[in-house]
């Protein structure tokens, strides 16, 4: 019998795939020009990877792939096949958030938001491979993410913060965060 067999055409031009996403196994059909961050988003409903720049130059896109980070609009899904990938979505656990994640929140380290997964993730990736990073490694690690609000990297270079509007809209700053040199 052929493996087509029981498959409209559409679905025989779709390229069948079983990865891991978030500690879960998944099987998924797509178009086999599909970019890992369209499948997230469009098949699996996995819209915290955010569209930034689509040229791999912002990094608001940034997944984890094996536990490294890769740009998911660069990154075809056929290249997931048995892989592990984590989304933004997989940090928190039944514990409540990852201590990145609550660390990023407690610090007011973004503003609008939408860079933020990125960061997270690469920081992730960059703190389990070395748990106490100098400042310079932190820079390094981070230098393919952009944050358009500039906050991020205001606070990773010790300024203060341009001051913005909170929650009331008062104008507020957030602490900066320490690292060793």
């Amino acid at each position: 019998m052929d493996e087509s067999e029981g498959f409209s055409p559409a679905e025989r031009r779709k390229a069948h795939v079983g990865f891991h996403v978030n500690g879960e196994p998944v099987e998924v059909a797509f178009a086999p020009h599909k970019t890992l961050l369209e499948v997230l988003r469009e098949d699996l409903s996995l819209t915290g990877t955010k569209h930034g720049c689509e040229l791999g130059e912002c990094g608001t896109c940034a997944v984890l792939v094996d536990g490294r980070p890769v740009l998911s609009c660069l990154y075809l899904g056929l290249e997931c096949e048995g892989r592990r990938v984590e989304t933004v979505e997989g940090m928190a656990c039944a514990a409540g958030l990852h201590p990145l994640q609550k660390a990023f929140a407690d610090l007011g380290a973004a503003q609008c938001g939408y860079c933020t997964p990125g960061f997270l993730l690469t920081a992730k990736a960059l703190l389990d491979s070395n748990a106490n990073p100098t400042r310079d490694e932190v820079k390094e690690a981070l230098a393919g993410n952009l944050c358009r609000c500039i906050r991020l990297h205001q606070d990773l270079r010790g300024r203060r913060p341009r001051r913005s509007l909170d929650a009331r809209g008062r104008c507020g700053t957030a602490p900066r965060v320490a690292l060793r040199n």
